[in-house]
């Protein structure tokens, strides 16, 4: 069973989901990619109402990485990237081919990018931190101006 709950951030609403078992989707309202069901609402899961605080807690500045289970569906390869993504570290950036090259699978830039668009557990798992090799931008499901706020946030909080 999937539960959810909608918490607020300085960049609009982001739904959170999860089961028993953890995290399984943070997404702003406006996010390209969202689930067809939410499951059932539930504003006291315990599992939503740590990933709500630590949020809130990253918002503010106060902190640098996330300390919750997540209960991720995904192929192998997107389990590498999305365990990969955890490792850069706070305030940093990397390429994509830097995120390649931490799965040990250089050749595999584009599949990388890919993987990382379908990240379902925004912020949380830091896609936002991928930038492209000539350090501009480049894609984020939640939008860019929200991939610049939270870099932007990252490294003022160093």
């Amino acid at each position: 069973m999937k539960y959810y709950k909608t918490t607020s951030s300085p960049l609009g609403n982001i739904t959170l989901q999860c089961t028993d078992i953890g995290i399984t989707g943070a997404w702003f309202e406006t996010h390209t990619t969202q689930p067809d069901d939410l499951g059932k609402l539930n504003e006291e899961h315990p599992h939503l109402i740590l990933a709500s605080k630590q949020l809130k807690q990253y918002f503010a500045g106060e902190r640098t990485h996330f300390e919750i289970p997540f209960d991720l569906a995904g192929t192998a390869f997107q389990a590498s990237v999305w365990k990969a993504l955890t490792t850069i570290p706070y305030g940093e950036t990397w390429s994509y081919k830097q995120l390649a090259n931490a799965i040990d699978n250089p050749a595999a830039i584009r599949a990388v990018g890919t993987a990382n668009g379908r990240n379902p557990i925004s912020v949380f798992i830091p896609c936002h931190r991928v930038i492209a090799a000539d350090g501009k931008l480049a894609g984020y499901a939640g939008g860019i101006e929200r991939k610049k706020f939270l870099l932007e946030l990252e490294s003022s909080h160093r």
